[in-house]
């Protein structure tokens, strides 16, 4: 399958590989247009729940990714055969007139010769439309080498490691719509080494709720203030897990086997008083050790000790600048 076929396929693999999680969610977010015929408890209920399914997804999000594409199988593929001219309604046109045998009603009313003339005609008309199938397949099959020869050239661009095609290969593909609904948004951006960075932004004080919510023993719900220190432990999760997804949807995109990922976040400046967006993670995601974690049971924030990052977190304070990982020295071959 091409690279455009892979695209096309992506939706359908990704909603096909869904976590419960995620299918919950969309159950909730149904159930929501029920809310106001809900009795209190059973809104109090449901809002827990709806709590509990969004702190679930916001930590988890590196579970999931697109399928890989196969670049080097791209890069050496065959062209595709050019469709050969068939005459099968030709043939089965005339086996039809050789077969005609007039009956003693034809005779009778001499109609021998206007059948013949009818199934000679038919004739004619099966050759038209073998021909015009096989116009069809050769215009099918023209489109067909277009797309397989702008296949190869990427692959083979993203293969001997051309900036414009990772960049290309990305923007055509989309792999993090996803996170983007998780209010993260992202640049790329390529060094002269090769390596490209993903830069995320992850809006941390917008996705991850200030609030507690349980039920109480008489099934009302109960809203409090998160504790400092559960916020930033979830923050903190929530960070790991895009750089992880971030990383992961890369290597499904491009074939190199390091990225960097860094998460900018608005940190306040004690200098100025003002909130300013700053690095709080900086990664290098290798692919062999993406490969070697099991991304279902991991915690996000542990993980990061497999790889070479940068990160300042404590759990009374959050994040603190950090720098970003310098590209001169790694080897993104």
């Amino acid at each position: 399958m091409g690279w455009k076929g892979t695209v096309r396929s992506v939706g359908a693999a990704v909603r096909a590989a869904e976590r419960n999680t995620k299918r919950r969610q969309r159950d909730l977010e149904r159930q929501q247009k029920q809310y106001e015929k809900m009795q209190e408890l059973e809104q109090a209920a449901y809002d827990v729940e709806v709590y509990e399914n969004h702190i679930e997804v916001i930590q988890s999000t590196h579970k999931e990714c697109n399928p890989t594409i196969d670049w080097n199988e791209i890069a050496f593929s065959k062209q595709p055969a050019e469709p050969k001219k068939s005459n099968h309604n030709e043939a089965e046109a005339r086996e039809l007139l050789d077969a005609y045998k007039p009956g003693f009603v034809d005779r009778l009313f001499k109609r021998e010769e206007k059948i013949r003339a009818i199934l000679s005609q038919k004739i004619d008309e099966a050759i038209n439309t073998d021909e015009a199938h096989y116009k069809s397949r050769i215009s099918k099959w023209e489109n067909e080498i277009e797309e397989w020869r702008e296949n190869v050239a990427i692959a083979k661009a993203l293969l001997d490691g051309k900036a414009e095609a990772k960049i290309e290969a990305i923007e055509k593909l989309q792999p993090f719509s996803e996170i983007s609904n998780l209010g993260s948004s992202l640049s790329i951006s390529v060094y002269d080494n090769g390596i490209l960075e993903a830069t995320i932004k992850v809006h941390g004080t917008e996705i991850v709720p200030s609030e507690t919510k349980s039920l109480l023993k008489s099934g009302r719900l109960s809203v409090k203030n998160m504790p400092k220190g559960r916020f930033n432990e979830i923050y903190q999760d929530y960070v790991c897990s895009c750089v992880l997804r971030v990383g992961n949807e890369l290597f499904s995109a491009i074939p190199d086997s390091l990225v960097l990922v860094t998460a900018v976040d608005e940190l306040l400046n004690s200098q100025t008083g003002h909130l300013e967006e700053a690095p709080i993670l900086s990664v290098a995601v290798s692919r062999s050790t993406m490969e070697s974690l099991n991304l279902e049971a991991i915690d996000p924030s542990d993980s990061m000790i497999n790889f070479n990052h940068n990160m300042s977190f404590k759990k009374t304070k959050g994040f603190d600048r950090v720098e970003r990982i310098d590209p001169e020295g790694l080897d993104c071959a």
